[in-house]
């Protein structure tokens, strides 16, 4: 019996994006599995259901997730009914801190990928979802940028006098932080960058970008072999924040991209420093949804300080191109499912042993079997659960002093 897979309408509020394209569609039914397209799921990213008919899939209905033997989906699903145990389930999960989430779906007896682990190596980087939708995320960060600013980027030099250039200033040169600065700076913007890492700075001034950071003999030997930041010294800090917060102050917009994967993004600005900017401009925190680069950021909404600063906090930025960004993270989808299928008996076949489902597999067989969640999902559904204790007088708590944080990749 031929296999199916089920591409569903996505049910998280503000979710455009779509699992498949037409292109995919035809390379998975190529490849020996049926597709079924829910009704209506590329909508919102201009695929109409003709097109999805046209390559080769059946228009179904949401039920129809009963007959899947895989799940191809944007974001975790939130209703696990009528989902078939054994059934494969790729998706971006965000399961840190969403471990209840995770227990679930080995509850239901899903074998659930995350895409998000998707292991940095050549055999992957056409499967890399945080690539492909950071890359958008940097691209709409600067257009969102440019729209709340009210006036034009590059200098213009006119009968009536002359426009002067934007300054834009991006925080953090990961692929959100190198496409920002590339497309600042094809709109004309005057550009400067700054990132923990010494590597970075070749990269920046490759995209006619200005480096910016105290760049001392600690800063030089601040990446270890391996391509991460090291902790660097108070001293150090202090000199960089100190260069930072005069530099914000001469600042048109600000970009800051610093997302670490299962810790709360790293505050870069200051409230200070946004009250040192400028009347009409602009900070856009694409870091808003893991708490945010800049403090006063609020996920999904523009705020306007009292000096007339706007702080951007758009939610889903990827999904704000999502006719682009769903296109590429179809294609993101199908290289890792192809590595699934069997070319001879053109089914699916689950190995805990290949490098890429190791990575990725959070939960098969009914166990969450992913180191980083074993346990914590039984935790954290038991805490939910558990009824609160009668309160009894309250004693003053000790002090602990607050932990190190550890500097990521940002």
């Amino acid at each position: 019996m031929v296999q199916a897979v089920f591409v569903p309408n996505e049910a998280a509020a503000g979710e455009p994006r779509v699992a498949a394209s037409p292109d995919t569609v035809k390379r998975i039914k190529a490849s020996g599995l049926d597709v079924i397209v829910e009704a209506g799921a590329g909508a919102a990213s201009r695929i109409v259901d003709e097109e999805f008919s046209k390559a080769g899939a059946t228009i179904g209905k949401a039920a129809d997730v009963s007959n899947a033997d895989v799940v191809l989906r944007v974001r975790r699903p939130s209703d696990l009914k009528g989902y078939k145990p054994g059934a494969v389930v790729i998706a971006m999960m965000d399961p840190y801190g969403n471990e209840a989430a995770v227990q679930a779906m080995a509850g239901a007896g899903l074998t659930a990928y995350t895409m998000e682990f998707m292991p940095r190596i050549t055999r992957a980087q056409v499967m890399d979802v945080l690539s492909s939708q950071a890359n958008l995320a940097g691209y709409q960060a600067v257009i969102d940028g440019a729209a709340e600013y009210d006036r034009a980027l590059p200098m213009m030099m006119t009968a009536a006098g002359t426009v002067p250039a934007a300054k834009i200033f991006i925080m953090g040169v990961g692929v959100a932080g190198l496409q920002a600065i590339a497309t600042a700076r094809r709109l004309g913007a005057v550009v400067t960058a700054t990132d923990v890492r010494p590597a970075v700075k070749e990269q920046v001034a490759s995209l006619g970008a200005k480096f910016i950071a105290v760049e001392d003999e600690e800063f030089k030997q601040a990446e270890t072999a391996g391509g991460y930041a090291k902790e660097m010294s108070k001293e150090y800090q202090a000199k960089q924040a100190a260069l930072t917060a005069d530099h914000i102050a001469k600042q048109d917009i600000v970009i800051t991209t610093a997302l670490i994967p299962g810790r709360p993004a790293p505050k870069l600005v200051s409230s200070a420093m946004v009250a040192s900017m400028k009347p009409g401009s602009v900070l856009i925190d694409l870091a808003v949804e893991r708490g945010g680069n800049v403090e006063g950021a609020q996920a999904g909404k523009v705020v306007t300080t009292a000096n007339g600063v706007k702080i951007v906090g758009h939610v889903n930025v990827p999904g704000r191109v999502a006719a682009s960004a769903s296109l590429l993270y179809a294609k993101n989808l199908f290289a890792f499912l192809e590595t699934l299928v069997d070319k001879d008996s053109k089914t699916v076949k689950v190995n805990a042993e290949d490098e890429l489902q190791k990575a990725t597999m959070l939960t098969h067989g009914g166990q969450v079997v992913h180191p980083a969640f074993v346990g914590k999902g039984e935790a954290a559904t038991a805490a939910a659960a558990k009824p609160a204790p009668a309160r009894a007088a309250a004693k003053p708590a000790a002090k602990k002093p607050a932990a190190k944080a550890k500097k990521g990749d940002a």
